[in-house]
């Protein structure tokens, strides 16, 4: 049985501003340790996957920065989208450059800015998926037990009855719910976090997009005629072009019968705002995290990153303070999701050397 990864990386990480710009997203940025997100997504899954089985759909302004930071990723295992059309596009795509190769590969798709804190547990649940994924010819994700009543997270919720150890079958999708929603998926013991992550066979995939969404097979069907040749990247642009933006949950996997969930725990985040990174940061006995050339006096539980410029922050508590060569975020961390409104406004207003 031969596997491969899928790791997506077209993110732009809107929430993440001033760091993150359309460059320099999220998963290219230091955010823990002194790997980028992307490097220890591909550190993981190497322990899984022989790297040149590994492939990264990325997009044109990203390309040459992910080939600088991942030079043990073959060239041509760098799939470039013309432009984001959404996660059922950005696996069709490839889905079936790797049906080339081997059409009943099991193929594990993840995203490239996830934090995994027990990286051995999430390397057996991943070999477990992988033996599952190929046995029974399912599509299969992979499910986070919650912790607390999470409104940032979509969530699944399964069948009762076990298939296997900690496999189940899937009842319902459910997107990201209201605080008093989230209580209740908490306390039924039937719900667990979507993490998006998939593990599935190449053909299987093929398969279930071709009978619940036969626009994207149409066009992945014109692309496999095209796949070696010289205007293959042209051809993705003109398909891409027809395409809806559509996300593999909604396209797929919402609407098969052959869907499983692993419960798992491996200390998983998708890190999808400031306040979460503050959340997994180590902190000073003041609730505080500082980084860079800064003064902090009487504050409190905040994160403060500083990248060369210096910052002084006093009185203050419960406050994310970003500042980068160009751009400075102050928000209260109750408002972290609301970073992605900046960026709206600096589209709004073409201030593009700040995007």
């Amino acid at each position: 049985m031969k596997t491969y990864a899928v790791i997506m990386a077209g993110g732009v990480g809107s929430r993440f501003w001033p760091r993150s710009r359309e460059k320099m997203p999220k998963q290219l940025l230091k955010i823990f340790g002194e790997n980028t997100m992307i490097q220890d997504t591909v550190n993981r899954i190497n322990k899984v996957i022989p790297v040149e089985n590994i492939f990264i759909v990325t997009n044109k302004v990203q390309k040459e920065e992910i080939k600088k930071q991942l030079p043990q990723i073959p060239h041509d295992n760098i799939i470039v989208e013309p432009f984001g059309r959404n996660t059922a596009a950005c696996i069709g795509l490839a889905s079936v450059i790797i049906n080339n190769f081997n059409p009943d590969a099991v193929t594990v798709v993840l995203p490239a800015d996830h934090i995994i804190r027990d990286v051995d547990a999430f390397v057996a649940i991943m070999k477990k998926a992988i033996d599952f994924a190929y046995r029974s010819k399912g599509l299969v994700t992979i499910g986070i037990q919650p912790t607390r009543p999470e409104t940032g997270y979509g969530y699944i919720q399964r069948h009762e009855n076990e298939i296997e150890e900690n496999i189940f079958k899937v009842k319902t999708f459910a997107e990201k719910p209201n605080y008093q929603t989230a209580e209740k998926f908490l306390e039924s013991g039937d719900f667990l976090w979507n993490s998006g992550m998939f593990i599935w066979r190449v053909d299987v995939i093929l398969e279930e997009i071709k009978k619940h969404m036969p626009d994207l097979y149409e066009g992945l069907e014109k692309l496999q005629k095209h796949l070696m040749k010289d205007d293959f990247q042209k051809q993705v642009e003109l398909v891409y072009g027809m395409l809806r933006s559509i996300s593999i949950d909604y396209g797929v996997m919402e609407k098969s019968d052959r869907v499983y969930v692993i419960r798992s725990t491996f200390g998983w985040s998708d890190v999808g705002s400031w306040e979460e990174v503050y959340q997994l940061s180590h902190k000073d006995d003041d609730g505080n995290y500082i980084h860079g050339k800064c003064f902090v006096d009487d504050v409190k539980n905040s994160y403060v990153y500083s990248d060369n410029n210096f910052t002084a922050v006093l009185g203050l508590e419960n406050v994310i303070v970003i500042n980068t060569d160009d751009a400075v975020l102050v928000a209260n961390r109750t408002h972290s999701q609301d970073v992605r409104k900046v960026v709206d406004f600096l589209k709004m207003k073409k201030m593009n050397e700040y995007l």
